[in-house]
C-alpha cells in the first residue's frame, strides 16, 4: 500500500500546514509577550495545539492555539498571582473544560448571545490596542484597561521627546502598514502571510539601520518551560482564582465553539462533534498548564488559513505543530533578532480585528437591545476587567430576554352596561405584574368583572397569586365575584 493510497489527501495536508505554521509563529510569539511571559511559551502552546489537540476528535480543520482573546485575561493573572500560579490556572480550566464536555455542556455555548461574545471581543479588542500601543513606543502600560485609554495622549507626547520610542513606533506603525497593505499583493506574494512579511521585513530594517529597539528575549525552549510546583498549587487556597479560573474556562470554550462555528461554514467536510471539542480544548490546556504555558483556544485566523490552504483532514493542523516543535527547538536564536514593536504592531492589528466595527451600526438599526448590550459588554471589560465584563453582558441579555419574553398584552373592553371584560394574553411573569395590576385596579370597583386568561401561554405563580388576591379584594366591595376564565 503506498502512502498515497493510505494518505490520499498528504499534499494538500502538506501544504496547508506550511501555510498555517507561518501565519502561528508571529502570533504565538507575539500573543506570549503582550501576555507578560516569555516568548517560547506561546510556542509550546501552540506546539500542544497543534499535536495534542490536533490529534484529537471534535472539529477537523480549526487549529488551535494562544489567542490574542485572552491576552488580556493573562496579563492580568500574572500580574495578580504570579508567572508559576499560571500552569495551575490553566491546568484547572482545562480539567473543567474536560468536566463540561463529559457533561454534555459544548452544545450549550451556542446558546450565548452573540453581542456578548462580540461584545467580549470588541473589549479585549480595545485593551489590547491600547496596551500595545505602550509597547510599540517601547513604554511600560498602565494596569488597568481605562488607564491604557486615557494615559495614551501623555504617552504620546513621551514618545516624541525620545528618539528610541520614535524609532520604535516606526517599526510598530511600519508592521503595521503591511499588514493592511498585503491583502493589495499579487496573488504569488500572497502566498506569504502577511503576519509574517511583516516580521521579516521589521527585523530585516531594524539590522540594516541598526535600530535602537528592543528585540525579544530568549531563554530556549527547555528553559521556558516551568511545570508548576507546590507553592505554584498553594494559591489555590485564595479564593480569587477561582473566578480567574472559571473565567479562562467559560471564555476559552465560548471562543473555541464560536471558531468551531464559524469554521464548519468555510468548508464541506465533517461537522464539529461540539462536546468532544470541547474535551479536545481541555485536555490540551491540561498539558499546558502542566507545562506552565499559556492556555489555548482554537483560533479562527489559523483556522481559516488551514481552510483556505486547501487542507482535508487534521494531519495539516498536526503538522503544523510539528514545525513549531523544530522552529523552537531547532532555530531559538531567531527569536531574539524579532523587534518588540514589530509584535505589538500584530497584535495591535489584530486587536481591530476583533471589533465588529460593520455589524455595530446594521444591529443598532434592526436590534437595538442587542447593540447595547455589544457596547455595554465592551465598555464593562474596558473599565473593570474581564470576567466581571462578560458577566455583566449575560445578566443584561438574560435580563432582555426575559423581558421579551414576558411580553403580555392586556385588553379592557367596556361597553357600559354589564360586565366589563379584561383579557390577558402572552406570558404572564412577575416582571409584567405591576403594569397588570396598575390596570385591573383602574376598573370600576363598582362593576362586575370577567378576567378571561384563556390567551396565556404562560402564567407564573407570582402572577396567578396575585390576580388571585385581586379578585377577593375586587369582590370585597359588593359587586359580583370576579369571573375567571383560566388559562388553559
Amino acid at each position: 500500500m503506498t502512502a498515497t493510497s493510505k494518505f490520499p489527501y498528504l499534499k494538500q495536508d502538506f501544504a496547508a500546514s506550511l501555510v498555517v505554521f507561518l501565519v502561528a509563529l508571529p502570533l504565538c510569539v507575539g500573543v506570549a509577550v503582550a501576555s507578560g511571559v516569555p516568548a517560547e511559551l506561546g510556542l509550546v502552546t501552540g506546539i500542544v495545539g497543534g499535536i495534542v489537540t490536533g490529534l484529537m476528535p471534535g472539529s477537523s480543520l480549526q487549529v488551535s492555539g494562544p489567542a490574542a482573546g485572552l491576552t488580556v485575561l493573562v496579563f492580568e493573572a500574572v500580574r495578580e498571582f504570579g508567572l508559576p500560579a499560571l500552569g495551575v490556572i490553566v491546568l484547572a480550566a482545562g480539567l473543567l473544560q474536560l468536566a463540561m464536555g463529559a457533561w454534555k455542556l459544548g452544545r450549550w455555548f451556542r446558546a450565548i448571545s452573540v453581542s456578548v461574545v462580540e461584545g467580549m471581543l470588541a473589549g479585549i479588542g480595545l485593551v489590547i490596542i491600547a496596551g500595545q500601543m505602550y509597547a510599540a513606543a517601547g513604554l511600560k502600560a498602565p494596569a488597568s484597561g481605562i488607564d491604557k485609554l486615557v494615559g495614551l495622549p501623555q504617552a504620546l507626547v513621551r514618545a516624541l521627546g525620545s528618539t528610541e520610542a520614535l524609532a520604535s513606533l516606526g517599526v510598530g506603525a511600519g508592521t503595521i502598514a503591511v499588514m493592511v497593505l498585503w491583502k493589495r499583493m499579487p496573488k504569488r506574494t500572497k502566498a506569504v502571510p502577511g503576519a509574517l512579511a511583516a516580521v521579516a521585513l521589521a527585523t530585516l530594517a531594524s539590522l540594516a539601520f541598526g535600530l535602537p529597539v528592543a528585540t525579544v528575549q530568549v531563554q530556549g525552549l527547555l528553559g521556558a518551560i516551568q511545570p508548576p510546583g507546590a507553592d505554584a498549587f498553594g494559591e489555590l487556597a485564595d479564593p480569587a482564582i477561582f473566578g480567574t479560573i472559571i473565567a479562562f474556562a467559560l471564555i476559552a470554550s465560548a471562543e473555541s465553539l464560536f471558531s468551531a462555528a464559524a469554521v464548519d461554514r468555510l468548508h464541506d467536510g465533517p461537522r464539529t462533534a461540539y462536546d468532544k471539542e470541547l474535551m479536545s480544548q481541555g485536555a490540551g490546556n491540561a498539558v499546558c498548564g502542566l507545562l506552565g504555558a499559556l492556555p489555548m483556544t482554537a483560533v479562527i485566523v489559523r483556522s481559516s488559513a488551514n481552510v483556505q490552504a486547501g487542507a482535508k483532514t487534521k494531519a495539516s493542523r498536526v503538522l503544523h505543530g510539528v514545525w513549531l516543535l523544530l522552529f523552537a527547538a531547532l532555530l531559538p536564536s531567531a527569536l531574539a533578532l524579532i523587534p518588540l514593536p514589530a509584535l505589538a504592531g500584530i497584535l495591535v492589528h489584530a486587536g481591530w480585528k476583533l471589533i465588529p466595527f460593520r455589524q455595530i451600526v446594521p444591529l443598532w438599526r434592526t436590534h437595538r437591545g442587542e447593540a447595547l448590550i455589544l457596547v455595554v459588554t465592551a465598555v464593562a471589560i474596558v473599565a473593570v476587567n474581564m470576567f466581571e465584563g462578560v458577566l455583566i453582558g449575560l445578566a443584561l441579555s438574560i435580563a432582555k430576554t426575559a423581558w421579551e419574553a414576558s411580553h403580555i398584552k392586556l385588553e379592557v373592553i367596556d361597553k357600559g352596561a354589564g360586565p366589563v371584560q379584561a383579557h390577558l394574553s402572552g406570558n404572564a411573569t412577575f416582571l409584567r405584574l405591576p403594569k397588570i395590576l396598575d390596570t385591573l385596579e383602574a376598573l370600576p370597583q363598582d362593576r362586575p368583572v370577567e378576567l378571561d386568561l384563556s390567551g396565556l401561554h404562560h402564567l407564573d405563580h407570582a402572577c396567578r397569586t396575585a390576580l388571585e388576591n385581586w379578585a377577593d379584594r375586587h369582590s370585597e366591595t359588593g359587586t359580583e365575584p370576579v369571573k375567571v376564565t383560566s388559562a388553559s
